[in-house]
Formats: structure tokens, C-alpha cells, sequence
């Protein structure tokens, strides 16, 4: 077996502690649930909370999606603003580093989520759903608070949430999402 040389090793650990805290302050936070509740009582929509069962399933399709939108931000964040010594200055990763930072992350992620081989391909897939969506929708314009995002999560999130009240939900997973992004951006300068 092979020694990873130290430049490797910290990237490595750096992809688990980013990880490890995204997915800690994402359920710390509170953020999906809050969104949902906040949602069913704006909207009087309690048919969305009624049956224990569907409600679980629909926090836990919710809670997956921000994941993904949150650990989209975070990577671009670090691959984005990548400053390899304290006193540089940040600049954006060369493809291949970010390449293989994405898949570190990706694994990282995984283990620490305890997945099956299928559930990390599945998020793997949706991960870059969103990567190239987000690409293609080019830099982002500063929103005005009742407008919906141009965002791959605002669009899942609304359909899955309340797909007969589209535009509200697209507003309300905006809002979401705005709170997602803080939180991201938060984990990882806290890391640096």
C-alpha cells in the first residue's frame, strides 16, 4: 500500500471535515423542515402535513436536495476561491485539481453518509444535474425577496413540495435556498 504524500492527505481530510459539517449543520439548522412548516402555515397547505408517513418522506426528499444544492455551493466555493498558501491570493482551481476535489468530496460525502454504491451514484448523477444546470444558466443577478431562483433546488424543491401551488413553492424553496447558501458559505469559511 501506498503513502499519500501530506499535500494529499490534507486535501483528503479537508473533503471529510467539509463533508462531515455540511451535513451536521444542514440538520442542525433545520433548514428543510422549517421551509416546509413555514410553507403549510403561509399557504394554509396542512394536507401537506397530515399523513406522518408522506410528510417524512417528503423531509427526507427535501433534506436530500438541499444537500445537493448545498454541497454544489460548497465545492464551487473551495474550487472557486482556492488559495494554496495563507498569504496568496484566491484564485480558481486548475480543472484537474478541481476534478479530483469534486471526487474526494463526492466519496467523502458518501462514506460519511453510510450510502450504498447505487445511492452514491444516484447522488453523484443529481450532483452534476445541478452543476451543469447552474452552468447553464450563467452568474447569478441579486433577486428580489419575492422572486423565485433560476436554480436547479428551487425547481425540484417546488414540484416535489407543492407542484398545484408551483410559483409559491418556487418562492418559498427560493427563500430556501437563500438560507441554504448562507449556511454553506458559513461551513466553509469556517473551515478555512
Amino acid at each position: 500500500m501506498g503513502v499519500m504524500s501530506p499535500a494529499k492527505q490534507s486535501a483528503a481530510d479537508a473533503t471529510v471535515e467539509l463533508a462531515a459539517r455540511l451535513t451536521e449543520a444542514l440538520q442542525r439548522e433545520r433548514i428543510v423542515p422549517r421551509f416546509v412548516d413555514s410553507y403549510v402555515v403561509e399557504h394554509g397547505r396542512q394536507g401537506l402535513q397530515v399523513h406522518a408517513a408522506l410528510y417524512r418522506d417528503l423531509l427526507a426528499l427535501l433534506q436530500r436536495e438541499a444537500l445537493i444544492a448545498a454541497s454544489v455551493h460548497a465545492v464551487e466555493i473551495v474550487t472557486d476561491n482556492f488559495q494554496p498558501t495563507a498569504k496568496s491570493k484566491p484564485r480558481p482551481m486548475l480543472r484537474k485539481d478541481a476534478v479530483a476535489y469534486r471526487r474526494k468530496y463526492l466519496s467523502a460525502l458518501a462514506r460519511h453518509q453510510k450510502w450504498s454504491a447505487g445511492d452514491a451514484l444516484d447522488f453523484q448523477r443529481d450532483f452534476q444535474i445541478y452543476e451543469e444546470l447552474i452552468a447553464r444558466s450563467g452568474p447569478g443577478r441579486k433577486r428580489k425577496p419575492f422572486e423565485a431562483a433560476n436554480h436547479p433546488f428551487v425547481d425540484r424543491c417546488a414540484f416535489l413540495l407543492d407542484s398545484s401551488f408551483l410559483e409559491k413553492a418556487r418562492v418559498a424553496a427560493s427563500r430556501a435556498l437563500t438560507a441554504l447558501e448562507e449556511l454553506t458559505e458559513q461551513v466553509v469559511t469556517s473551515l478555512k
